[in-house]
């Protein structure tokens, strides 16, 4: 759930109301978000309950598919998954903390990774103290401002209505909906985290499905919730284009002064989202550093038993990206890469059922193969849209897998 609710729900608003102006057709988007991320999770459930291993996609398409693209996917994951969206996040951290400090965005962005790498160094305690408080900020936050509407007065917009209106059918069926549904996609990122850390879970067979089935239908309904509230406050005019949408509300519900205030707190709370992301992304690049020699700094622990090397790289590309890149490219990128690398990584389900047992697989999918098949469809769907209106992303992809491609060749010759 930190995973998840972070700055996709925060930012991506201001970018969905202008292709969709309907309260409606806004909340069928984020629903059927849902409906691809729980799709998902039934996936993982199975197969990473299973297998018993950390590392996520990584570790599912090495052992189900092929060395080469589990490789690839791990090398996506370090580069887009987690450093990226540790960016995109620290942008938004950055977006929200400058209306009460003053601060340049990236450079409160750059800080706020230099922090939170530093807390996590320190081994799982002191991380986990801090993701338990930032966690527990972020949903009370959350909590607090889906009520405060219904007890404080505000001149709410006139044009948001949440039951069908005419032409909402075409809306639905719009390009927009498809190439919003990737600030979506990106929201939920997070779903399969658990995933990664299967290996250091206790009973993973038990709680890792649970983990991801009910940490995701949870943020479903926060999700809903949160959106209906701020196109409640806000209205479409308000919010175009936005990045700071707790911001927006914020300041239409308490005024200047409070305002400032809460996006101190919303820039907290995010931190929540980077810390998480911060915890699981290295075991992903240290598996990989178990898995082949040439590798093996990047499994290198500190006395703290941390992965000081892949938390420390991470964190660095994370900050090169914060320098070179604009949020909304980050967020196109990440959400078309990793879409596929778990479309990949769903299909190992088929794999999986041939190699195991009934008897031996601690988790079953409901309904196998339909999760499989939708994932697979809303993925296919968002990816051929996002590449016919956006082509430099497909050459971000492209040029990305390139160089994973090469280091794995080298990396593979001397296993």
């Amino acid at each position: 759930m930190a995973n998840m609710v972070g700055t996709g729900v925060f930012t991506s608003l201001g970018y969905q109301v202008g292709p969709l102006p309907s309260g409606f057709v806004i909340l069928v988007l984020w629903f059927v978000g849902g409906v691809v991320a729980l799709s998902g999770a039934l996936a993982y459930a199975e197969i990473a309950s299973t297998l018993k291993k950390s590392g996520g996609e990584y570790t599912m398409l090495t052992e189900l598919a092929h060395p080469s693209i589990g490789f690839l996917a791990g090398w996506t994951s370090f580069i887009a998954g987690f450093a990226g969206a540790i960016s995109a996040v620290a942008i938004a951290i950055g977006e929200y903390a400058t209306e009460l400090t003053g601060f340049p965005v990236k450079v409160i962005a750059i800080a706020a990774v230099i922090i939170v790498t530093i807390i996590h160094w320190f081994g799982v305690r002191s991380g986990g103290m801090a993701q338990n408080l930032l966690t527990s900020l972020k949903i009370s936050l959350i909590g607090f401002f889906c009520l405060a509407p219904f007890f404080i007065e505000y001149s709410a917009p006139e044009n948001v209505r949440f039951v069908p209106q005419a032409g909402d059918l075409d809306l639905i069926l719009s390009v927009g909906f498809a190439t919003s549904l990737v600030f979506v996609v990106y929201a939920y990122t997070g779903w399969n985290a658990a995933s990664y850390i299967a290996g250091n879970l206790e009973n993973p067979g038990r709680n890792l499905p649970r983990a991801l089935l009910i940490g995701t239908l949870a943020v479903v309904v926060i999700y809903l919730a949160l959106n209906a509230m701020f196109l409640s406050v806000g209205g479409f005019e308000e919010l175009k284009g936005r990045n700071d949408i707790g911001n927006v509300v914020a300041f239409k519900l308490f005024g200047s002064t409070a305002g400032k205030v809460f996006a101190g707190l919303f820039s907290f709370a995010l931190l929540s989202t980077l810390s998480a992301m911060t915890v699981a992304g290295p075991r992903v690049t240290e598996a990989m550093g178990n898995d082949y020699p040439a590798l093996r700094t990047l499994s290198k622990r500190n006395t703290f038993d941390m992965p000081v090397v892949a938390i420390g790289v991470q964190s660095g590309w994370a900050i090169f990206l914060i320098l070179v890149s604009s949020f909304t490219e980050i967020i196109s990128y990440i959400s078309v890469s990793l879409s596929m690398f778990s479309m990949f990584a769903t299909w190992t389900a088929f794999r999986l059922r041939k190699k195991y047992e009934p008897v031996d697989r601690a988790f079953s999918m409901p309904w196998f193969p339909l999760p499989i098949v939708v994932f697979t469809i809303a993925t296919g769907w968002m990816m051929y849209f996002v590449f016919t209106n956006q082509s430099f992303i497909l050459w971000y992809v492209v040029g990305s897998l390139l160089p994973g491609l090469f280091i794995y060749w080298v990396v593979a010759r001397k296993r």
